[in-house]
């Protein structure tokens, strides 16, 4: 681990890390079974050039890219969150169940013939449910602190990723069921102005409470004693944590089904970069997993025609980079 003062941002940095989502963003926009050159973008935005040209851009690539920008980042941020409060580097956006939950609840809305708000909806719903059955279940007279809350969080997980399989069970094998299974692998095809303009706002307001909070963040190791001498309530600050990570990680898999690694992965290149230091670590994570989702949304629209799902290529491209930085981390570690 890094000392927590290690790797301010200089004014350098910080540019670079807000360039980094419109870079990618560009890229986006130009990449594509249909390409189109910077200049034909320029063009566009213009208001000139082709018909085709800007329907493809602003009907079609626009809304999922808003929509790979803000997953992207709110995962990113999320996991920063988890892993700030529960100390614990290998923490996730559903750690306590919320992704389980909400996966349960956008599989359910399918099966019921929602449309994609009331999946939305429903996946937010039980996202919540998750989480505060994870909170009554630690709440026990022997509870060991936030030890408990994290084995009661992997029992809801359990609880509603067994749910899932019997929502599956249960639905109709020609069109439910493939259905619930890609939207489950995660997928930026269903992005409109519809579902951004319904699941965006919890996006947005639980990065703006981590945002506000992010210098408290490197106080949530401390004990309840040692944080009371630092003028903050502990017990208000982790539940403030835990409501706008649920609210983010929830409303990200109602949108777009589960996106595994951004949550995990990109705090951890972030720290490698700039410390533990979480006034320097969570913008330094949105801006990187924005820039990291849409760069995988697009390769995932563009690899192939049959449109790959995303987990499967933040997964291929996670994992042995994780293991690079676990290794990494060690040879520094047996240096020091």
């Amino acid at each position: 681990m890094k000392p927590a003062g290690r790797g301010t941002l200089t004014a350098g940095a910080r540019a670079a890390l807000w360039a980094l989502p419109l870079a990618a963003a560009l890229a986006a926009f130009c990449i594509g079974r249909i390409a189109v050159s910077p200049a034909q973008l320029f063009a566009a935005l213009r208001g000139e050039g082709e018909t085709v040209v800007a329907i493809t851009l602003f009907r079609l690539r626009l809304p999922r890219i808003l929509l790979s920008l803000l997953v992207g980042a709110g995962l990113a941020a999320a996991g920063v969150a988890f892993q700030a409060l529960f100390a614990n580097p290998l923490a996730t956006p559903d750690t306590l169940g919320v992704a389980s939950g909400a996966s349960f609840g956008a599989a359910l809305g399918i099966l019921l013939r929602f449309g994609m708000t009331g999946i939305q909806l429903t996946a937010l719903t039980m996202g919540a449910a998750a989480v505060a059955l994870t909170w009554l279940g630690a709440a026990g007279r022997r509870a060991r602190g936030l030890s408990s809350v994290v084995l009661s969080g992997i029992m809801i997980g359990s609880l509603f990723t067994a749910l899932v399989s019997f929502v599956k069970y249960t639905a109709d094998a020609e069109s439910q069921l493939p259905a619930i299974t890609y939207f489950l692998m995660g997928s930026m095809q269903s992005a409109s102005w519809r579902t951004l303009a319904f699941g965006a706002p919890p996006v947005l307001a639980g990065c703006a409470v981590l945002w506000a909070l992010r210098w408290r963040l490197n106080l949530l190791p401390l004990t309840e004693d040692e944080a009371r001498a630092a003028g903050v309530n502990l017990m208000q600050l982790r539940a403030a944590v835990v409501a706008a990570a649920t609210l983010i990680t929830a409303s990200c898999v109602s949108m777009c089904g589960q996106v595994g690694w951004v949550g995990l992965l990109v705090p951890h290149l972030c720290r490698l970069r700039f410390g533990e230091n979480h006034l320097s670590l969570l913008p330094a994570s949105l801006c990187v997993g924005a820039a990291f989702l849409t760069l995988v949304d697009t390769a995932a629209r563009s690899i192939s025609a049959a449109e790959i799902p995303i987990s499967i290529l933040t997964a291929l491209a996670g994992a042995p980079l994780f293991i690079l930085l676990m290794r990494r981390t060690a040879l520094e570690g047996g240096a020091s």
